[in-house]
């Protein structure tokens, strides 16, 4: 068990030393932050509980100051009271507006007050007239009257702010706009339950004892609790904060991969008609690999794929179906694409015609070839197979973009005090976001139409690419 202590306890010091210094970035001077003030404290104090925790601490720490068991009051001081203090009140100045938070806070930290003052006087009376250090302090003399009460008011007060720590924390998730800071606030309430299970246990060996049972056969629940309490809690306090940049990473990725998915389409596209790049493109490798403002550059391959295919719309054959997609005359250039709720197989079908027909269109502008009456594309049977309505090159796309070509778009600058807003969209769709003028209605129905065009793209892309290969 003791090895165990000596492995979970310093790590969970380093937990603690680690929140710290990613939590103290946010300082700023001048800057009143409560709630950031109080997250450092409970870190702060918390670290310095879990140090003391590890066995040759604790001991070096009594032979030093020469009194016996001052180890164990500053962990349960230090661990149990301050610090769950501390991350009460940075939770209540996250959920409470100022006005509010601030009585609620003074009169929490005047029950803690009371309670680290108890203690200690209960700690002074059980160590009067005695010399000898107890490894485990509470557990080896929790028999003694004095002792029972000394434990059963810290896992009381520790129990207490867990507990408030979890109903503050499930309720206020529920309400939570921000995807992050729901999270937090969830994995931060799973932590404080377990935390309370911690103290369950210790209130437990009050009884063991009495039933002349060795508390020590349960003691590998401290440092499991602890371990894992302790992860939780820094992890749920400081999601709102990293959680939007592991989304914008995410959110990366997504745009580069579609970016790059679009390039065999775009390069086609921009040999056949050079007018659609509204700056000349670098180097094919350097363009491979360059990304600079990927928002930008991939909203602007997305129109420059879009005015392409328009452009090739006289080189495009006449299917079947375009005359019942409204395309009578050959007048329209953006004919009504598949009904909500086209399953998957249709749309990839309606892709691999597309991409069949656009590889003629583009053969048949490169020979200077006739117009689309006499030009006809050579469409492979499964994919034309069932499907009897055809929409042209220049189709919107289904309204069900795929799973895997959407990302959630979090704010990129998070922070617990000040959260910004989130917003979702696909790869690239926070840029056309910026461009609505702040018109929320405005900028609702551009993503949506701009998440569909660039999950029809995408499956453009990806069909046409193995049309594109040679035989």
């Amino acid at each position: 068990m003791t090895d165990l202590k000596s492995v979970f306890f310093p790590v969970s010091a380093g937990i603690c030393a680690l929140a710290f210094l990613y939590k103290s970035r946010d300082l700023r001077p001048g800057r009143r932050d409560p709630a950031l003030l109080a997250l450092l404290i409970a870190f702060l104090f918390k670290g310095i509980s879990f140090t003391l925790s590890t066995a040759v601490v604790s001991a070096a720490v009594d032979e030093y100051s020469g009194v016996p068991n001052l180890g164990a009051l500053g962990i349960h001081l230090t661990g149990g009271v301050t610090s769950s203090a501390a991350f009460l009140s940075a939770l209540v100045f996250w959920v409470y507006p100022a006005e509010q938070a601030w009585p609620k806070v003074r009169r929490r930290m005047l029950l803690f007050g009371l309670v680290a003052v108890t203690m200690f006087v209960l700690w002074y009376v059980a160590g009067s007239g005695s010399h000898e250090r107890s490894p485990h302090y509470l557990l080896q003399n929790v028999h003694r009257p004095v002792v029972a009460a000394y434990l059963l008011l810290y896992v009381t007060a520790f129990a207490a702010g867990m507990a408030e720590i979890v109903r503050l924390g499930r309720r206020y998730a529920k309400s939570a706009g921000r995807a992050w800071v729901r999270r937090g606030l969830g994995t931060m309430s799973v932590g404080a339950g377990i935390y309370i299970a911690y103290c369950v246990n210790r209130a437990w060996a009050v009884v063991a004892v009495r039933l002349e049972l060795d508390p020590l056969q349960w003691e590998l629940v401290t440092p499991l609790s602890n371990g894992i309490g302790i992860l939780l809690v820094a992890t749920g306090f400081t999601m709102p904060s990293w959680g939007p940049r592991l989304s914008a990473a995410r959110v990366w990725v997504s745009n580069y991969r579609a970016y790059q998915r679009l390039y065999p389409l775009w390069s086609d596209l921009y040999r056949a008609v050079p007018e659609i790049a509204l700056d000349p493109p670098a180097p094919s490798f350097m363009e491979r690999i360059s990304h600079g403002d990927l928002r930008y550059r991939l909203y602007r391959r997305v129109i420059e794929i879009r005015d392409g295919l328009l452009a090739m719309r006289p080189y495009m054959s006449t299917e079947p179906g375009a005359a019942a997609d409204g395309d009578h005359d050959g007048a329209s250039t953006r004919p009504a694409g598949p009904g909500v709720g086209e399953p998957a197989d249709g749309q990839a079908r309606r892709a691999a015609v597309e991409a069949a027909r656009l590889k003629a269109a583009l053969s048949a502008k490169a020979d200077d070839g006739p117009s689309p009456a006499h030009v006809s594309a050579s469409v492979p049977a499964s994919a034309a197979d069932g499907n009897s309505s055809t929409a042209t090159a220049t189709s919107a796309p289904a309204p069900e973009t795929s799973v895997q070509e959407v990302s959630v778009q979090e704010p990129s600058v998070p922070g617990p005090s000040a959260p910004e807003p989130s917003a979702q969209g696909a790869p690239g769709q926070d840029y056309v976001q910026e461009k609505s003028g702040g018109d929320t209605d405005t900028a609702s129905r551009i993503s949506d139409d701009y998440a569909g065009e660039l999950g029809w793209l995408l499956q453009l892309a990806k069909a046409y690419a193995d049309v594109r290969r040679p035989a």
